[in-house]
């Protein structure tokens, strides 16, 4: 009897014991997770242009129809940057040794720039036009960067898709605001 416990409790310590992958899995996650709230706070961070111009500036403006209620916006966004922000792990984890990995990724923090910017020509300028032609501009990076992305990971170019699309509708609210003011 006692041999049975004593093996028992050598095979409970086999499996207690993190394997070396099981170890990278975790820190995968880790920095997955840190990632995903830098690229969250930075959203956050572009959102204070946002607020500031809402419910001065923007509430004041004639709108289209099909235009979403505005508490609709910040939980997309946050979908949104967590599924960039896998993506973007997603290439970086081939190892930023190899050149389309680095091109993407360069992408990537172009695509970042432009997004962040939109808010603050848009909002922060309050300038429908300039924040259209901002908006193309990124809608373009975005696509360059799924281009990269797809050359690195297949995945992570699908986790992009949401993005494009909302910025493709994004596009035409845009052109429509413009428009209409």
């Amino acid at each position: 009897m006692p041999k049975r416990k004593a093996a028992a409790g050598r095979r409970a310590g086999r499996r207690a014991r993190a394997t070396p992958a099981a170890r990278s899995t975790v820190k995968d996650t880790a920095r997955l997770v840190v990632l995903i709230i830098i690229i969250e706070l930075i959203g956050l961070f572009a959102s204070i242009f946002t607020q500031s111009s809402v419910s001065v500036w923007y509430a004041t403006l004639q709108k289209p129809a099909f235009i979403p209620p505005n508490y609709v916006f910040a939980p997309v966004w946050v979908v949104l940057f967590a599924l960039m922000s896998t993506a973007a792990f997603m290439v970086w984890k081939k190892g930023t040794e190899r050149q389309d990995v680095r091109v993407a990724l360069n992408s990537f923090g172009m695509q970042f720039l432009l997004n962040v910017l939109w808010s603050l020509i848009f909002f922060g300028m309050r300038s429908p036009l300039f924040g259209l032609i901002e908006v193309i501009l990124l809608w373009i990076a975005i696509a360059i960067t799924m281009m990269e992305f797809r050359k690195v990971s297949e995945r992570a170019f699908w986790l992009m898709v949401p993005y494009i699309l909302w910025v493709t509708f994004t596009v035409v609210l845009t052109y429509y605001i413009w428009i209409l003011n």
